[in-house]
């Protein structure tokens, strides 16, 4: 895997190149200390994933960097702050390291990086779904959707390990896409795998919680929808 570290700080590159060290699969083309710097870098070098600093300095910052490349590569953020977590995901990072960086969870973030690299790979075809985004296009095969909900004419879709990504689709769309009787729908907003599901929870007469395989926390759905599940369950129909 060809790597590019991106951070404005010599001793924080020098530590990551430590940690990648002991990744044999893992080359590192290049580093940049500005966002500047690391776009000529990547035109150039075309690496498959970057390690990103969030502040650049310059006026600058990693999410500016990544909304002027066209065709950006699999982004793993790594920063001291935790705050930029959320707006991190929604740009579809892979994963978001503090530092300093533990090697654990920077072998987490390579296989996941991997994992993404191998789908991306993968021409759309019957067995993977294409998930396009304003920034990338993600694959994914049916079995790595968990659920999928819907706000107007967008979609979410929670795939096993990935930030959820927002798509402009209808839940009716996916709903013609996945198969059935392991997908279903619960209702105008929600849709699930139900090979994923683990447990279903009624915390209160007006919602239901789902744990489902795959997603980091429990899937709210409304009384209507809890009930549809239940049904569903219970007969065994989809």
């Amino acid at each position: 895997m060809r790597v590019v570290i991106v951070d404005d700080e010599p001793l924080a590159r020098s530590a990551m190149r430590r940690l990648l060290a002991a990744h044999a699969h893992v080359e590192i083309v290049g580093e940049a200390e500005s966002a500047e710097a690391a776009r000529a870098l990547m035109s150039s070098q075309h690496p498959d994933l970057v390690f990103l600093d969030i502040e650049l300095g310059g006026g600058s910052d990693g999410f500016d960097l990544l909304d002027t490349l066209e065709r950006p590569p699999i982004v793993v953020f790594v920063t001291a702050f935790a705050e930029h977590a959320v707006e991190a995901f929604a740009v579809n990072a892979v994963d978001y390291l503090l530092k300093p960086v533990e090697p654990q969870r920077l072998e987490a973030a390579l296989e996941r990086a991997a994992r993404q690299r191998a789908l991306s790979a993968l021409p759309p075809g019957p067995g993977v779904i294409e998930l396009r985004t304003p920034r990338r296009t993600l694959f994914a095969t049916p079995a790595e959707i968990v659920a999928i909900t819907a706000d107007g004419d967008f979609t979410r879709v929670f795939v096993a390990g990935q930030p959820a990504v927002m798509i402009l689709r209808t839940l009716a769309h996916f709903e013609e896409l996945l198969p059935a009787p392991s997908f279903v729908r619960l209702g105008r907003s929600v849709m699930i795998n139900r090979d994923r599901l683990r447990s279903l929870e009624a915390p209160t007469r007006s919602t239901g919680r789902l744990v489902l395989e795959g997603m980091a926390h429990p899937l709210t759905i409304g009384r209507a929808a809890t009930a549809r599940l239940r049904e569903i369950l219970a007969s065994g129909r989809s």
